[in-house]
């Protein structure tokens, strides 16, 4: 059994952070289905990953999981559907811009009439009200505004590192929408009825910098780049190179690690300044410890210090998914796929013990579940064809 078995969830969404929203949820049993606009209709359908060839398509694991129904939400017909999809569903989310859903009549007052045990889920930049609403923009924008890119980086002087798209995108916007959508159906068990989920990835960012506000909050402070506890601004607590090039990581925010390894290094007159604001004496750890670990390679350092010390290598992509730990932990594996073969994914993130998650299929094709959904709506065979040659579907 899958925890979320019997939870139908309508996708609208397009870009990234929907999808791996409803990725999550259909990794653990609900029953989503994608919806976007039919090819012939005339509406871009650019962003969407169902586009791509097979092999392609079938290797991202967004999609997986999930039935696919091409929908002209922009004709009566194709809305009268989403209408009758809504009946029956427990989620929908959506990405569009802010106002975008009303206009073309499935916003959440107008579903809720419908269904009111609907959890709605709209996911977007800057949320729904206030004067960023309707602004465009992506995660680099939010991160920014949000605070956090201008903490990335080597130092003061340097410009903001640019992250990859995890921040806002999916730990801002996707995991934070997961856990509202779960959130709202547990609160309908108790109220009875379903509710307007607003997700703001600016929001979800803020909310991501809990732990840096404190010393904000408290005494003031502004963190820097580069010159924060875990920020790069203290030997404990950071990347070095090694001698072949790569590059290990030390955590030491632990006094003893710290203690370990600066006596696993021979410098344990380097223990009292821990976490030491002399810029001299920083310097002074920096300038040992960058050139002492140029002195093994990367791999020697992780097998003389991993059982004493905080510390990772890090790895190029294709190194992380050849590690015993990842593919212990199962965050690789491989489908059967009837025309593609075998194909990898990334493993499941969360884990159950009683209840697992499951990988039961991998990305459809545009429009692979249209006559299924729609025959389990009432439609007709000659009715489909009928839709599909007016191009609703």
């Amino acid at each position: 059994m899958l925890p979320l078995e019997g939870t139908k969830v309508l996708d609208l969404s397009q870009r990234a952070p929907g999808p791996l929203c409803t990725m999550v949820l259909a990794d653990f049993g609900a029953e989503v289905v994608k919806i976007e606009a039919p090819q012939e209709a005339g509406i871009s359908r650019a962003w969407s990953d169902l586009n791509l060839p097979l092999r392609e398509r079938v290797y991202n694991p967004l999609h997986r999981n999930k039935k696919s129904m091409t929908l002209n939400l922009r004709a009566d017909p194709g809305k009268e559907i989403f209408y009758k999809l809504s009946q029956g569903a427990d989620v929908i989310l959506e990405g569009f811009r802010p106002g975008v859903a009303k206009r073309l009549g499935i916003d959440y007052e107008s579903i809720s009439k419908i269904n009111p045990r609907i959890v709605y889920c709209s996911l977007s930049g800057y949320g729904q009200d206030g004067p960023y609403s309707d602004l465009p923009g992506h995660d680099i924008n939010y991160i920014s505004i949000a605070g956090a890119l201008g903490m990335i980086g080597n130092s003061p002087d340097s410009p903001p590192a640019i992250p990859l798209n995890l921040v806002a995108d999916f730990a801002g916007g996707s995991l934070h929408a997961v856990i509202g959508i779960l959130l709202a159906l547990m609160a309908r068990g108790k109220i009875g009825r379903g509710q307007y989920v607003d997700i703001a990835m600016i929001d979800g960012v803020i909310s991501l910098l809990g732990f840096s506000t404190y010393e904000y909050f408290c005494f003031g402070r502004i963190p820097q780049r580069g010159d924060d506890m875990l920020n790069g601004g203290f030997p404990c607590y950071n990347v070095y190179q090694t001698k072949d090039d790569g590059y290990i990581s030390i955590g030491c925010v632990e006094a003893h690690f710290w203690e370990n390894l600066c006596r696993a290094l021979g410098r344990e007159d380097f223990i009292p300044y821990q976490w030491s604001q002399d810029k001299e004496k920083q310097e002074e750890t920096f300038s040992f410890l960058r050139k002492t670990f140029l002195t093994k390679t990367r791999d020697e350092w992780f097998e003389l210090l991993k059982n004493t010390v905080p510390t990772g290598k890090v790895y190029s992509m294709g190194e992380a998914f050849a590690d015993p730990q990842v593919l212990h932990r199962k965050m690789m594996v491989e489908i059967d796929h009837p025309e593609a073969g075998k194909v990898k994914q990334i493993g499941i993130g969360i884990k159950l013990r009683e209840t697992p998650g499951k990988i039961r299929s991998l990305a459809p094709s545009p429009g692979d579940h249209d006559e299924e959904i729609l025959l389990s709506l009432g439609y007709t065979e000659q009715g489909i064809r009928s839709l599909r040659s007016k191009k609703v579907i």
